[in-house]
């Protein structure tokens, strides 16, 4: 009941982002349902079900990525003074973060379990003239207790990440000093830097070599895509994960050194100010960052790969493209917020030593500028190292 009053009384961008979660659980649980369907309607076809289930668990990562990075933001499940002793403490509050994001996946859940029984005509006939009856195997009863487990894999994993992102955050320290904002990089207090650039430069590599040499081999190992007749080699999806796994490993340490770039040759205030709080900010945005570059280089190449065929997509693939794609954007975008939050006493501290709004506006676009410079060439490559072997 709390976690529903603080929802009801909650920012508008609050319950949006909420809102959100909600739509991309309920893409998830469509997936997860039209795979059911499939092994429903085709019991001989074990391995191509298992395959299709398979194919959701890419959404359904970066929907519980995404809901991760919204219930770190909501200003419900921040601490405050006095809630301890009314027995709002960590524990609790994380605990209230979980539910409150169980209750937007299940509700996503929810309205994927009727949309799905609607398009198969379970509810009120077959709409549309029938068109979705063959890609959701509507002539096959759909098994309840199969459907309710594969529904709640979103809430209860949305819900279980959450709890444990929030417990494991570090007690907030007090706010820096306004003489100590502007201090050179060496000085105590500046963040430490990320450890797992070279793991992930190396895992990367390792995913591009595996995806070059798997995918000589032939037909026999291919992954079909649900929602089209097309394959993928079982190498080249091997080798994307091993590849996204090390970006979003490296992310944090490249925006480490894009804070480094910026401080470089006798910087000013407002590239000494970027670069303090990009290497501040490395490792709540670099991940994230990582991901985004990933899945954008991921799109390039498989548009390299299927982008001049008269079909190149089936519907269920779009779907699950667009729900990676905009989970992944959404979380980066909802770090960015969440480094804004936590850099509020720093802006304010500024303000009172005069330094002109204009400035942080400059210090804010000079970080969005330098890690666009560090980051799109790094997908572009990524892209067409991984599209190379696939077109030659």
């Amino acid at each position: 009941m709390l976690a529903l009053r603080l929802a009801r009384g909650s920012h508008p961008l609050v319950l949006l982002r909420r809102l959100l979660v909600a739509a991309a659980s309920a893409g998830v649980g469509f997936l997860l349902l039209c795979a059911l369907g499939y092994a429903s309607a085709h019991p001989a076809h074990s391995t191509g079900a298992v395959l299709h289930l398979l194919w959701c668990f890419v959404p359904l990562a970066a929907t519980v990525q995404f809901a991760v990075a919204v219930a770190r933001t909501d200003p419900s499940t921040r601490p405050r003074s006095g809630l301890s002793a009314v027995g709002l403490g960590p524990v609790r509050l994380a605990v209230l973060a979980a539910v409150s994001t169980a209750v937007s996946c299940t509700l996503g859940s929810m309205v994927a379990l009727l949309f799905y029984l609607h398009l198969r005509g379970d509810l009120s006939g077959l709409p549309f003239d029938g068109a979705a009856a063959g890609l959701l195997d509507a002539e096959t009863p759909l098994p309840p207790a199969a459907a309710l487990v594969l529904l709640a894999l979103v809430p209860v994993a949305a819900a279980t990440a959450s709890a444990l992102a929030l417990r494991a955050e570090p007690v907030a320290t007090a706010a820096p000093d306004d003489s100590e904002i502007l201090t050179e990089p060496e000085a105590p207090g500046p963040a430490a830097p990320p450890t797992g650039l070279p793991w992930g430069v190396a895992l990367t590599a390792t995913g591009l070599a595996v995806e070059a040499y798997m995918s000589r081999g032939d037909v026999r190992s291919l992954l079909p895509l649900p929602g089209r007749l097309d394959a993928t080699p079982t190498g080249v999806l091997v080798g994307w994960t091993l590849a996204a796994a090390g970006l979003a490993m490296a992310g944090p340490g490249l925006a480490y050194l894009c804070g480094r770039l910026l401080q470089a040759a006798r910087p000013g205030a407002v590239r000494l100010l970027a670069g303090r709080v990009l290497m501040d900010e490395s490792r709540r945005i670099g991940r994230p960052l990582g991901v985004v570059c990933a899945v954008l280089a991921a799109a390039v190449a498989a548009y390299a790969l299927y982008g001049t065929k008269t079909h190149p997509l089936g519907p269920l693939t779009v779907l699950g493209a667009v729900l990676v794609l905009g989970c992944t954007t959404a979380t980066l975008m909802t770090s960015a917020l969440e480094a804004r939050q936590a850099r509020a006493h720093t802006a304010r501290a500024l303000l009172r030593l005069g330094a002109p709004v204009s400035a942080l506006r400059a210090a804010t676009a000079l970080r969005a500028t330098v890690l666009l410079i560090v980051f799109a060439p790094l997908t572009w490559l990524i892209a067409e190292l991984a599209a190379l072997p696939l077109t030659a």
